[in-house]
């Protein structure tokens, strides 16, 4: 075994590495530098700040008036200092553990990525479900508004007098046979040819004026919103939002903190313009919203007769798939509503009959098409 090893010392004032001879002594380091200064190092003042991975050069570290570093480049002089001095030496790292300390590190890995996958795919999702059936309606509406001052920017939205108050009428309609709804609704049309509607939490709905443009009837228009609506009053869009960003929303949610909301609305919307409800939201936003549509006396064939057209007609015309992707048309998504739909004998009374559907659908009508 060596006696003296050969290395380089820091004396903490200079990046100079001076080279050193040391020596292992029963109570501590003695190295002697290139310009002959002796130094001893007492073991109980050494701590070890590297030197514990393959590869990887020792350092020892000691704290006096500067922090003084001596350096060896390989770990045999380790092994040395634990067969010689074996009690002091513990407090220093043993090379002949790193495959043991490896296959621990895998584990722990391993158990980490484990439990992250647990969480991620029951625990947060489970939490996110808790989170959104108790969070104060108050904080709903305020991650809703700024959702909607995202996707819907006040500058886009349809100022015309006479659609708002249209819309206002159809929710209106839909709503009023509720026992009680929590939630004051806003229907914001966009002056966009795009395809799509939405909804955010609290109340907050979004049509594009390409999706009005596609229907040919107030009753289609309305099984949209009425599919929406339900939406919200299920906390579908809460929910998702809560299991889908990041955990300081969801701390917001469990904390109440409406303040907090403001700061996650871009965050919100990014990922609600991205997010495709479950089947079985789905299904419960179409058989809920089909029973608000007979509740309100409006023809539940608007529903299905929107939906139908849009799953023939996507493959026709490409842009229909901004709807379809972030509303999932499953195959058998109008048998069930048409079975829906057959439990209900009551006739229907005309929605907007006082208006000519075709000059709505033209009143917020942008100048620029997409091609249709």
């Amino acid at each position: 075994m060596l006696i003296e090893w050969q290395g380089y010392y820091l004396d903490g004032q200079t990046a100079t590495r001076h080279p050193a001879a040391i020596r292992i002594t029963q109570t501590g380091l003695e190295f002697t530098t290139d310009s002959g200064a002796p130094h001893f190092w007492p073991y109980e003042e050494i701590r070890q700040t590297q030197g514990f991975y393959a590869g990887e050069q020792v350092r020892f570290e000691r704290a006096g008036n500067f922090m003084e570093a001596l350096l060896r480049p390989d770990p045999a002089f380790l092994t040395a200092l634990h067969r010689l001095v074996p009690g002091l030496a513990q407090r220093f790292h043993q090379p002949k553990h790193r495959s043991l300390r490896v296959r621990l590190t895998i584990l722990a890995a391993t158990g980490a990525v484990a439990i992250g996958s647990a969480l991620y795919l029951w625990g947060i999702p489970a939490l996110a479900g808790l989170a959104a059936t108790r969070v104060p309606i108050p904080w709903e509406e305020k991650l809703g508004q700024a959702v909607a001052n995202q996707l819907a920017p006040p500058e886009l939205r349809c100022v015309d007098p006479t659609v708002g108050k249209l819309m206002d009428e159809i929710t209106i309609r839909l709503v009023k046979p509720l026992p009680e709804s929590p939630y004051k609704f806003h229907v914001l049309v966009v002056s966009s040819p795009i395809v799509n509607a939405f909804a955010a939490p609290g109340g907050y709905i979004v049509v594009f004026q390409g999706l009005i443009e596609r229907t040919e009837t107030a009753e289609e228009l309305a099984g949209v919103l009425a599919h929406e609506l339900q939406h919200v009053l299920q906390r579908h869009a809460t929910r998702m939002l809560l299991q889908h960003t990041s955990t300081g929303l969801l701390i917001s949610a469990l904390t109440g903190d409406v303040s907090g909301t403001l700061a996650f609305g871009l965050e919100s919307a990014r990922t609600l313009g991205t997010l495709r409800y479950s089947r079985i939201m789905e299904e419960e936003a179409d058989a809920e919203g089909m029973k608000m549509m007979v509740a309100a006396a409006v023809d539940p064939a608007g529903m299905i007769a929107f939906f139908d057209r849009m799953k023939k007609q996507s493959g026709e015309f490409p842009q229909l798939l901004t709807y379809l992707s972030t509303h999932p048309n499953t195959e058998d998504r109008v048998e069930k509503l048409n079975l829906l739909a057959a439990e209900f004998r009551q006739t229907p009374a005309k929605l907007l009959p006082q208006h000519d559907w075709n000059d709505v659908k033209k009143m917020c009508r942008v100048t620029t098409h997409q091609n249709q």
